[in-house]
């Protein structure tokens, strides 16, 4: 005798509960990837607006927060000549906070019509930065822009011009021009100084003079 050969009962409501799972998941991954960022916050900058900040990100038009991580903001305003790094965090996964530290200018250097930023670089921009008037020798100016990038800014927006100024006795001075009038002698050695000289000049008389930081502190006043 033939062995009756069993029907297998389909149970379509297995398949349609896992239809139903499949269908849920793809709309909670699609709901989520097209959620946007709601809030940006951005601090640490002083050359650069808020807004050129945001369009560097990217996120200029509050994108999906999900194809925007952290990670990839970040990378790109590290693009940017003017960003030397920054640090993007997001909280309630769409509010994205970004804090910035800036590539800032230093000086106008009129030898090649460029401005020098912090770590060396060149930008055909022009900021409200002190003016290098002539040129520096390589032998000193790698060192001059480390000095420079080690001031205050107090103390940077001082300065007007700056000129490098060898003599015989010191073939690494520099002349400073100050808004205030004053005119400063620095070498490489004794820049560091100059974050001295708002409070320098509490002692001095009130009066316009050559500050000699080269060697010493003398204060010449002009007549």
């Amino acid at each position: 005798m033939k062995s009756k050969k069993k029907k297998r009962k389909v149970r379509y409501d297995r398949i349609i509960i896992f239809l139903g799972i499949i269908i849920f998941l793809v709309f909670s991954f699609t709901y989520v990837l097209n959620i946007k960022i709601s809030n940006i916050y951005i601090s640490g900058n002083e050359y650069l607006t808020d807004q050129q900040i945001i369009e560097i990100a990217g996120i200029s038009d509050y994108p999906s927060t999900l194809q925007n991580l952290s990670f990839q903001i970040k990378e790109r305003l590290k693009s940017d000549i003017l960003i030397k790094d920054a640090k993007v965090v997001k909280k309630g996964f769409t509010q994205v906070y970004i804090e910035v530290e800036e590539n800032r200018p230093l000086f106008y250097y009129e030898y090649n019509n460029k401005t020098i930023l912090l770590d060396g670089k060149e930008n055909s921009n022009k900021y409200n930065v002190p003016m290098v008037i002539n040129y520096i020798t390589d032998t000193y100016y790698d060192a001059f822009v480390t000095e420079m990038g080690k001031l205050d800014k107090q103390v940077l927006s001082r300065i007007s011009e700056i000129q490098f100024y060898p003599n015989e006795v010191d073939d690494n001075r520099f002349l400073l021009t100050m808004n205030d009038g004053n005119y400063v002698y620095v070498n490489i050695s004794t820049f560091n100084k100059l974050n001295k000289y708002i409070t320098i000049l509490e002692s001095l008389p009130d009066k316009n003079g050559i500050l000699y930081l080269d060697y010493g502190n003398n204060f010449e006043i002009i007549k």
